[in-house]
């Protein structure tokens, strides 16, 4: 093995908010869930969080079946009319279990060091005991948000279509209530339209949601730059009525419009800011000009000296249309094909803007306890390496069974419990090196089974502990085995 860190030396880290969050959507009803694996892979850094799309009607005979799967002989002609949203469906609650969806894939957000972003849908007639449920469900997934009912003044989802929007808006504040009672580790994400006409003062039911934005934790807008709405039911084409196109700066604008305006009705004092689904949709723009929109929204946020934006969820990584940074590949759902906005999304989330920060804090020692209480608040460990020359071979070799995440010249990779050797040399094939160079490997340990542990002490719902006794071995050869 290499002698690059043959003193054990490291340092304590810790890994915090970047000035701009990125999250990212994964699977919704135009596209299925991709594993983190794949996603790691591609975009080379994890997100702030990834947000699931889910919905919950136990009342409807149909639920928790699929609606489009129940449906799917039925003649349908817009794609929120079927008697619930065509999300896939929260089988957890009073009615199930935690062993399904969305559990299964908050599991592999959280192992690979992402918090949960769930966006719930829900019947406005259920239950405080089917809500509290729901908290419980929730309560081992850390700092994870919530995002209930959102678009909520909107006329397409099925919870508008069952209840006013004052009964709407009360019982967002009821869910919200329960939430902080029972999981008090899950922030809530109120998503109304906000400002939509930048010659309006105010927001469009803004009496009835008024009391919502004083209650939620963090206020959110959903602001398509383009979108075509009769997707997938018609085709977006010149002379037609199913789609639109904003000017980008109208676009930023109206966002940072609503939330003056959300402060203004919590009576001035701030929250955070988010854009919960961000894109422009591939079937008004074309490839190409939905890479520009996405950039220049971007450089809007970089040249705007008001510190009021807290973060965007990019909608979405693999989609069926083109609102997404993959194309699903229509004859294989497990492959996608790539998008000119991957690569304008790849330059934009290794921005300083929207990367974490990572400082060191002091000298460590072995054993060490490494704590992961979220992307934007952990503790890490940093160990120097002094590269000769450009790596052929840079490998690190594991006694423990660790889950980690590690990052070494800007790319991030994963290490499962069971792995016993992470070869880091693709760290190196888009950013290469020429010749020697100090450089170091940063190493966090998200939980392992994507679950909190009651049984680590009284801040278990917020933090996870992991005690690393061993440091890996390193390999570096410089020259090919046999030349």
């Amino acid at each position: 093995m290499s002698e690059a860190n043959k003193n054990n030396k490291f340092f304590s880290i810790h890994l915090g908010p970047a000035k701009i969050a990125v999250d990212l959507g994964d699977g919704s009803e135009r596209g299925e869930y991709v594993n983190q694996d794949v996603i790691l892979n591609k975009l080379g850094r994890p997100h702030r969080g990834i947000s699931l799309m889910y919905c919950y009607y136990p009342f409807d005979k149909e639920f928790p079946a699929r609606i489009s799967e129940v449906w799917k002989d039925k003649e349908v002609s817009f794609a929120w009319d079927y008697p619930y949203d065509d999300y896939f469906t929260y089988k957890g609650g009073l009615e199930g279990n935690t062993q399904g969806e969305p559990f299964t894939y908050m599991r592999d957000v959280r192992r690979h060091g992402q918090e949960v972003i769930l966006t719930l849908t829900v019947d406005p007639k259920v239950s405080d005991e089917q809500l509290i449920k729901i908290a419980e469900d929730l309560r081992p997934f850390g700092r994870m948000m919530l995002r209930i009912n959102h678009e909520a003044t909107g006329n397409w989802f099925s919870f508008n279509k069952r209840a006013t929007y004052q009964e709407v808006a009360d019982f967002y504040v009821r869910f919200h209530e329960i939430i902080k009672e029972h999981a008090p580790n899950v922030s809530t994400i109120l998503c109304i339209g906000g400002i939509e006409d930048l010659n309006k003062e105010e927001m469009e039911k803004e009496k009835e949601f008024a009391e919502a934005v004083r209650k939620t934790d963090i206020w959110s807008v959903d602001k398509y730059m383009a979108l075509h709405w009769g997707w997938p039911y018609d085709v977006a084409e010149v002379g037609g009525n199913s789609f639109k196109r904003d000017k980008v700066e109208d676009n930023y604008l109206m966002t940072k419009r609503s939330y003056e305006r959300f402060k203004y009705l919590n009576n001035g004092v701030a929250k955070p800011m988010l854009m919960s689904e961000f894109n422009a949709d591939g079937d008004v723009t074309g490839p190409y000009d939905q890479a520009k929109m996405v950039k220049q929204f971007v450089d809007l946020l970089k040249a705007d000296k008001d510190e009021w934006f807290s973060g965007f969820t990019f909608y979405q990584f693999r989609d069926r249309g083109r609102l997404g940074l993959q194309v699903e590949d229509p004859n294989n759902p497990e492959n996608g094909f790539d998008q000119p906005v991957l690569d304008t999304y790849k330059e934009i989330i290794f921005d300083e803007m929207f990367y974490p920060q990572i400082t060191k804090t002091g000298e460590g020692e072995l054993p060490v306890t490494l704590r992961w209480g979220s992307f934007e608040d952990s503790t890490g460990l940093e160990i120097p390496v002094k590269l000769e020359d450009k790596p052929v071979f840079f490998e690190l070799y594991f006694e423990e069974e660790l889950n980690l995440m590690i990052e070494v010249n800007g790319k991030w990779f994963y290490k499962s419990p069971k792995t016993k050797v992470v070869d880091l040399m693709p760290a190196f094939f888009e950013k290469p090196i020429d010749g020697a160079k100090d450089m170091s490997l940063k190493i966090f340990a998200p939980p392992a089974t994507g679950e909190n542990d009651p049984s680590q002490g009284e801040d278990w719902a917020i933090n996870y502990y992991t005690t690393i006794n061993k440091l890996p071995k390193i390999r570096i050869r410089y020259k090919p085995i046999i030349e």
